[in-house]
């Protein structure tokens, strides 16, 4: 099997340009991402664009496949905190409430709650956050953002996602 290097460099252009580049040795492969920052902006705002990409049933249901039904039965006790469920897992319980997860950033999950209200939820490095949109169905003024620690028990934080803003 030949070995890949990857080799990665930033570049500050400018005071508020930064340019990130990823090379490969395999197939001469590169990428590049810029951002922009302003003084007092640290992150542009995006445009998310999402699509799904799991199926859904005639009836509407969520279909799992049989390997995230697996993932299903290996969940801890629902009592336990979210910190001790491995990745597979939550994604798996994710799915099975309804989330579906966003093409362009894997940590990003987005759900339609029976035309009441839709969010996206984000899974970071520390916290879990959900963000109600005010975009979508409901009387929501603004966007509504909770964060909940991974020391949470897994009921605590459905119990709370799915209660809606």
């Amino acid at each position: 099997m030949p070995a890949i290097f990857v080799s990665q460099s930033i570049l500050i252009s400018s005071p508020s340009t930064i340019t990130t580049t990823s090379s490969s040795s395999s197939n001469n492969l590169q990428f590049s991402s810029s951002c922009n920052f302003s003084k007092y902006q640290i992150c542009p705002p995006q445009t998310i664009h999402h699509r799904r990409i799991q199926s859904k049933s005639s009836s509407g249901r969520i279909e799992l496949t049989s390997s995230e039904e697996e993932w299903i039965k290996k969940l801890p006790d629902k009592k336990k905190p979210l910190y001790s469920h491995s990745l597979p897992c939550i994604e798996a319980w994710l799915k099975k409430l309804g989330f579906y997860q966003s093409r362009e950033d894997r940590a990003l999950w987005f759900i339609e709650k029976n035309g009441d209200w839709h969010a996206q939820l984000s899974l970071d490095v520390t916290d879990l956050y959900i963000r109600y949109l005010k975009s979508g169905p409901g009387n929501l003024e603004k966007d509504v953002e909770r964060r909940f620690s991974y020391a949470l028990s897994r009921d605590d934080i459905e119990n709370a996602i799915l209660g809606g803003p």
